[in-house]
Parts: C-alpha cells; sequence; structure tokens
C-alpha cells in the first residue's frame, strides 16, 4: 500500500514552519501509522535528514503521550481511537494524509508533531489529587460504595489526559480534561477531603494557563479516544457553584 504523507515541519517555536510531502510504499494495511512513520524517520536517518518529531509511548491507546491532528481532526476522527491506533488502512483512499501537531495556545509547539502539554499537569497540581492515606488497595467491601457511583468513577478516570478534547475544541477549552478529574474524585468518598476546593481550583488553573471557555460544541466528546461523556462538563459546573461549608 502507497502513502502520501503532508507533514508539518518546525525545528522550534521560534523557527517558521512549513508542510513538507514524503511518500512511503509497500506498507501492510495493519501497519499503524506510527510505525509508518518510524519506516519514515529510518530512511530519513539513513539519508543525512532529520527524522519527523512524534510523541509516543504504550502504543496502545493507554498512555495519552501520543498525539496528531490527522487530516484535520485530533488522533484522525475514528471513533474511540488515540493516534498509535490508527493504522494505514483506516487512510486507504484519503488521498493524501496531513498531518499536524495539536494546536492551542496552552500547548506550545516544542518541534515538528510534539506540542508541550505539561499544562495538564499544572492543573491537575492544583488540585487535582486527594490528600487522605490510600496504602496498599482495600478489601472490597471495607467501604462501601453503591455500584452506580463507582461506575461513574471509572467512567471519568478513563481520561488519558491526550489533550484531544482541546485539539478539537474551537475555543481550545480543557473543560472535558477537568470534568473528567472533578467527576471521578467527587464520586469517591477518598475524593471528600478537597470536595470544597478541588473544582474551583482546576478551573482557576485551567483559565491560568490559557485554555478557553466551553460553549457545548461536543467537539471534545467526539474526539476523545476514551468517550468521557459529556456530562463531566455539567458536573465540574455544578461543584464549582455548588455551596461550602466555610
Amino acid at each position: 500500500m502507497k502513502l502520501q504523507l503532508r507533514i508539518w515541519r518546525q525545528p522550534s517555536a521560534a523557527a517558521p514552519g512549513r508542510f513538507e510531502r514524503y511518500e512511503l510504499d509497500g506498507l501492510a494495511p495493519t501497519l499503524t501509522l506510527l510505525e509508518a512513520l518510524d519506516l519514515l524517520n529510518q530512511r530519513l536517518s539513513s539519508e543525512g535528514k532529520s527524522p519527523v518529531s512524534f510523541e509516543s509511548d504504550c502504543r496502545e491507546g493507554i498512555c495519552g503521550a501520543c498525539g496528531i491532528v490527522i487530516q484535520g481532526r485530533a488522533h484522525g476522527g475514528q471513533t474511540r481511537r488515540a493516534t498509535c491506533e490508527v493504522r494505514v488502512g483506516d487512510l486507504d483512499g484519503a488521498g493524501e494524509v496531513t498531518l499536524e501537531p495539536f494546536r492551542a495556545r496552552a500547548f506550545p509547539l516544542v518541534r515538528d508533531l510534539i506540542v508541550d502539554r505539561s499544562a495538564f499537569d499544572r492543573v491537575i497540581q492544583a488540585g487535582g489529587y486527594v490528600s487522605v492515606r490510600t496504602g496498599s488497595a482495600p478489601e472490597a467491601n471495607t467501604l462501601p460504595i453503591a455500584k452506580q457511583r463507582a461506575e461513574r468513577a471509572l467512567d471519568a478516570a478513563a481520561c488519558i489526559g491526550c489533550g484531544a478534547c482541546v485539539a478539537a475544541c474551537p475555543n481550545a477549552s480543557a473543560a472535558l480534561f477537568v470534568g473528567a478529574k472533578v467527576s471521578h474524585l467527587a464520586a469517591l468518598p477518598q475524593g471528600g477531603a478537597e470536595r470544597a476546593t478541588r473544582a474551583r481550583a482546576l478551573v482557576a488553573a485551567a483559565d491560568g494557563e490559557g485554555f478557553g471557555a466551553c460553549t457545548s460544541l461536543g467537539e471534545c466528546h467526539a474526539a476523545c479516544p476514551k468517550g468521557i461523556p459529556l456530562d463531566v462538563i455539567a458536573e465540574l459546573s455544578r461543584e464549582v457553584l455548588r455551596p461550602h461549608d466555610p
């Protein structure tokens, strides 16, 4: 299979960027896009040229390290798939495939397809944690939690922090990410200690990082590889407005 690639190349944030075109031939349809980029980089290195910089780690859709805008859509717009799960066969018939970095003010470009997503880390540090001593995993029935609340917490905790929600949102809002962090901790008793301040602290941190406001377009949910539900944003709003004991 032949793959025509149009890739954004930019050596640094301060340097000008441009699209460059590459062609790969003889690819198996089952090969992932990142594996195809590996092959391209092997060729570029052998030619004495600079390889394409991109991020990846587990390559199983778990870690959230990968993140490329493929054909104008974060992660390629395929349902419940991260960039590392996109295969060459999925791009068959797409013609020239354009690859760009996630673009948002809060995600400054580092090089080529890599952006700095440490803003997410700073948002979590502002209050997305629990201060209670959890120790090792307790026996399941020691602290009974209603099944519905446990499932709610697990659904929200599935967020891998990849940033696709931000890249897909016209406002570059992090509301889905922040809502997921708030929702999964608010559903569990261990998250109660910081509940009075968590939502407001996280929202303030996100605003300070330059993320935009949510206008409920829903693009974040569509791009999310874990399908985080939009109602975590509503829960975030409820937590922010919720009266707290002084």
